[in-house]
């Protein structure tokens, strides 16, 4: 570690990577020390030159005994000293908890913000913005982030927290990573200084807490780009703080990730990757990568603007629908089907791009999902459409019929959220898988055994997947349509007596029906803005749901009166 003086306080910091390149700058929290940072910094120093360094009490820098040295003014002191021994003009900073507080003070001084070429923050808000909103923003909000910040009144007291924090602090930040991040302590993090830390840290709650939040104060907006991580399950600030931003910020950058207070620690990869596409979009300027301008604060922003969305089954029907809704609402799509011609038509109607891959086919649907990672990105929503259906009675099936139907109203489904759901969890930044399956998962019909069977099973594996993929910040949506006019009909296997007449049979009453498949896209569009588990559509989809959960035994009775022979 190397040293610098600020104001009598020796500041230890530390360098990795080539200094030539642009610096970033990273400043932890309470009651942490740089160690916190040391995956995320190994994987910055790769691009990067990696500046880090113990704020005053922390870790290898000077513990001043006295409250009011660890005020503010202190600490963004501290700051220029480090920029001093560093020696560049401008670094990208990058501060958690307490370094994000600092942070956000940094921007507003005129001695140092000149020199912050950008600002990330995460776990940590701007005081100013802390001050109004509790003061001014809804009174529920306030008050839930009144709870999650507890510990700043208890800190107030005397003696009481030392002896708290003497006492079960190496404990609290274990079960702490454990519980909340579902990460194990590693070396350097806690630091071996962690309980001296951890009571020096009081003091910054002392120092700057009382007075600042009192009041809030009136500052410039800040010229900085800054780029907000929300980390979702973060207890200790909430989502509407740190939206306060919004207004106060002009150029903003919101990214959500689903991590807790250290996500640095459980998702390093994530923390690493966002620092570093910020920082050389503003260093650089270069095109963001989706992701980044996904993040970008704009008023005039479409709801899916930033958007990559795959549909399979897109050329006709409801997957055509859907992929016309998607890019009618600013998403980029990928339009997949069976059919090359109505793939190639849909993607010309959507200004999309057309992929031809058959489901059922795991070793394609493999193929087809790494050729649109490398072409266009990790997609953010996957709406797995493609279907089939065979009708007549269960005897009149044959064995082919059953595996076909399974293989692709399941099995395609099954594919498509194994192929993407691997990405999507990869990636980190969460997602949206949609099942496209019928009222026939929760109407059973003698009419439709295997296609209805398929359903109910497309319908509890979204239920089951919806489970799993929720800690990854991933929803999974299934979608269950009554009768619709598609295509679908004219394509279906019809087994029995009197084919052609139930054919047209079943064409007939769905062109009656005439409820079209761009409300089935509407649906979809919702579920995945409102994140709906299971959506029934239309009069008899929602009343055969509703009946399926109060009275089953009356649609097991009305599936007997559908007759095919």
């Amino acid at each position: 570690m190397r040293r610098v003086s600020s104001a009598g306080v020796e500041i230890a910091w530390c360098e990795q990577g080539d200094p030539a390149r642009p610096t970033v700058l990273l400043v932890h929290g309470y009651p942490d020390s740089h160690r916190v940072w040391d995956e995320v910094a190994d994987l910055l120093a790769e691009r990067f030159h990696v500046v880090r360094y113990d704020v005053r009490g922390a870790g290898s820098s000077g513990a001043p005994r006295d409250v009011a040295s660890y005020t503010l003014d202190h600490l963004v002191a501290d700051m220029g000293a480090v920029l001093d021994a560093i020696g560049k003009d401008r670094v990208h900073l990058a501060g958690h908890d307490w370094g994000a507080i600092q942070g956000w003070e940094a921007i507003t001084r005129p001695e140092v913000r000149d020199r912050v070429a950008s600002f990330t923050a995460f776990g940590g808000p701007s005081l100013d913005h802390a001050a109004w909103f509790m003061r001014h923003g809804p009174r529920g909000g306030a008050l839930g982030q009144a709870v999650r910040s507890w510990y700043i009144g208890f800190f107030q007291f005397p003696v009481v927290p030392e002896l708290a924090m003497s006492t079960f602090a190496p404990r609290l930040i274990t079960e702490a990573l454990r519980l909340g991040e579902g990460v194990r302590p590693r070396e350097g993090h806690p630091a071996a200084t962690y309980r001296r830390d951890a009571l020096n840290g009081i003091k910054l709650y002392r120092a700057n807490m009382p007075a600042r939040l009192a009041e809030p104060r009136e500052v410039p907006l800040p010229d900085t780009p800054v780029q907000v991580i929300e980390a979702v399950r973060d207890p200790f600030v909430s989502p509407a703080l740190l939206a306060t931003a919004r207004d106060r910020v002009p150029r903003l950058w919101h990214r959500r990730l689903h991590a807790g207070h250290w996500a640095q620690r459980s998702h390093p990869g994530v923390v690493a990757r966002w620092i570093r596409e910020f920082a050389e979009h503003i260093e650089y300027g270069g095109p963001p990568s989706r992701s980044l301008s996904r993040a970008e604060v704009r008023p005039e922003r479409r709801a899916y603007d930033d958007h990559l969305v795959v549909v399979t089954g897109a050329g006709s029907g409801i997957g055509r629908a859907t992929a016309r809704a998607f890019a009618a609402h600013g998403a980029e799509v990928v339009c997949a089907d069976i059919d090359a011609e109505a793939a190639e038509r849909t993607a010309k109607e959507t200004g999309g791009h057309p992929y031809v891959v058959d489901v059922a086919d795991t070793a394609a649907m493999e193929r087809f999902a790494g050729e649109v990672e490398d072409a266009h990105g990790v997609p953010d929503i996957v709406v797995n459409n493609a279907g089939i259906a065979v009708a007549g009675p269960f005897l009149d099936h044959t064995a082919e019929d059953w595996s076909r139907v399974f293989d692709v109203n399941l099995g395609g489904v099954v594919n498509g959220c194994r192929v993407f759901g691997r990405r999507l969890v990869e990636r980190g930044e969460g997602g949206h898988l949609v099942n496209v399956a019928s009222l026939g998962a929760f109407a059973p019909s003698r009419a439709l055994p295997a296609y209805s069977a398929s359903k109910a099973a497309v319908k509890t594996l979204g239920d089951c997947l919806r489970a799993e993929f929720r800690r990854h910040g991933i929803g999974v949506s299934t979608i269950c349509p009554g009768f619709t006019s598609t295509p679908l009909a004219e394509h279906v296997v019809y087994r029995g007596r009197r084919v052609e007449r139930e054919r047209r049979r079943a064409i007939r009453a769905l062109r009656l029906r005439r409820f079209p498949p761009e409300r089935i896209a509407a649906h979809i569009l919702r579920a995945v803005h409102r994140d709906q588990a299971v959506v029934p559509v239309n009069t008899e989809a929602r009343l055969g749901y509703l009946i399926s959960r109060l009275v089953p035994a009356a649609l097991r009775a009305t599936a007997r009166l559908v007759r095919l022979r």
